[in-house]
């Protein structure tokens, strides 16, 4: 079976392509108030995660582990036709370019994350605990993705123009692919033990303002080589709560790569 095409967008810009990969239950709306400041920098290349957007919600499960989506992302390399570019993630999709970053360095100029619970923690849930919130995220539908308190479009703090802009995509979530993601993507998403491993420059915007990130940023900064950590007054999401002060560091990261 071939593997399922994820929905890109590529905005032209003036420097070498990054890749941007959202959280659960986002999409490229989450990037809103992101993209056209990061064009003076370089070439967005925004996906969109399985079930989320525009992406398909393939039925099977292998499509969901992370090193499936290793292989999407090695995949449009090639298909961009480039031999390195840079990477920024925020949430599920930190966990996923960091594990790319640790994976295929040589192919990475450097690597943004914000604050990600699934890729630096010390425990992302047992099978049960996850298989039982899949189940909760299926019962429920897509109604209840609208309500669930980790849909980011629900966040107080989210600028208005991003909220806008997840709420109109909302419809387009598929609740039993975000449940697969939940029980084969997030199971596997920690990188904590391999953080000492890294070899690409990266950049850490933590919002201070979700307290569970705390413990596994410092972790990352004492033992991550070659690592930065900008700390902004946000939550889980610094580039659609505070996204000036979010662009102003990944740009000045970039000019100085």
């Amino acid at each position: 079976m071939d593997r399922p095409a994820l929905h890109v967008d590529v905005h032209p810009g003036d420097g070498p392509p990054v890749l941007m990969v959202h959280g659960v239950m986002a999409g490229r709306a989450l990037w809103t108030a992101n993209i056209e400041a990061l064009r003076a920098v370089a070439t967005p290349v925004v996906v969109e995660l399985l079930g989320h957007g525009r992406s398909p919600s393939p039925d099977d499960a292998r499509w969901y582990r992370p090193d499936a989506y290793m292989e999407h992302f090695e995949s449009l390399r090639v298909q961009l036709g480039v031999e390195r570019w840079l990477l920024i993630g925020q949430s599920l999709g930190a966990s996923l370019t960091l594990r790319y970053a640790l994976d295929h360095p040589q192919r990475i100029i450097g690597h943004v994350m914000t604050n990600s619970l699934s890729a630096l923690a010390e425990r992302t849930g047992d099978a049960a605990e996850l298989d039982a919130t899949a189940r909760g995220i299926e019962a429920r539908g897509r109604p209840g993705l609208v309500t669930n308190r980790l849909n980011p479009a629900r966040a107080r703090r989210i600028v208005d123009v991003v909220r806008e802009s997840l709420a109109a995509d909302q419809h387009l979530l598929e609740p039993a692919a975000i449940g697969a993601a939940v029980r084969h993507t997030v199971p596997d998403s920690s990188q904590r033990l391999r953080v000492t491993e890294n070899r690409v420059p990266t950049l850490i915007v933590a919002g201070t303002r979700e307290a569970a990130f705390e413990e596994p940023c410092r972790h990352a900064e004492n033992n991550m080589p070659l690592v930065d950590v900008v700390r902004v007054d946000a939550g889980h999401a610094p580039n659609a709560e505070v996204p000036e002060l979010f662009n102003h560091a990944v740009i000045a990261f970039i000019q100085r790569l």
